[in-house]
């Protein structure tokens, strides 16, 4: 028992690794620290793609808008409450699934939240979409009207875009056993 410490090795890096931490991290240490942070298979996968084009779209859409005297008709205001307040929410959500915050949050049921979330944002854009096309008209006049009609499309995009996301979450969330009842059943 004397010589039990002696032949225990806690060593959990590799000996090629630990020759360059005196020299510094090497590159190789350094992108296998990133790869392991960010989640390279969501990053690769349809819905990463659909809420990319959502953060990118919506900041688009809410730009057309204050780009114009938007305060002059007073249902801009729900459609810029709506489309910020979703471009915030749909950016922190990006980042927290990208970065895997949902593996360290795991009382949360993901699927489900993530599926409840874009078919919330769909019906809210989807408004948000019909009052900025319907409130064009007093635009008519004036040098913004292309602006706001710019905008009321990429409204529309971007409802779109919620809208098939919504249905990739629904399809997650009953891939990933979401049905309680099959999934505790043993096979």
């Amino acid at each position: 028992m004397a010589d039990f410490p002696a032949k225990v090795n806690t060593e959990t890096s590799s000996p090629q690794s630990q020759s360059s931490e005196h020299g510094g991290i090497s590159l190789q240490r350094l992108t296998a620290n990133i790869t392991t942070i960010v989640d390279m298979s969501f990053i690769r996968s349809i819905p990463a793609y659909l809420m990319m084009a959502e953060i990118v779209l919506g900041l688009l859409h809410w730009a057309l808008i204050t780009s114009s005297p938007y305060t002059l008709v007073p249902v801009y205001g729900w459609v810029m409450f709506v489309a910020v307040t979703l471009w915030i929410i749909t950016t922190i959500l990006f980042l927290m699934i990208l970065f895997g915050a949902q593996q360290k949050l795991n009382t949360v049921p993901w699927p489900l939240a993530v599926m409840v979330y874009h078919g919330i944002a769909t019906l809210l854009y989807l408004t948000a979409f019909l009052a900025n096309a319907a409130s064009i008209q007093p635009f008519s006049i004036t040098n913004y009207y292309g602006t706001m009609a710019a905008a009321a499309f990429f409204g529309a995009v971007v409802t779109v875009a919620y809208g098939v996301n919504a249905f990739f979450s629904y399809l997650d969330w009953k891939g990933d056993g979401g049905n309680a009842a099959t999934s505790t059943v043993p096979t």
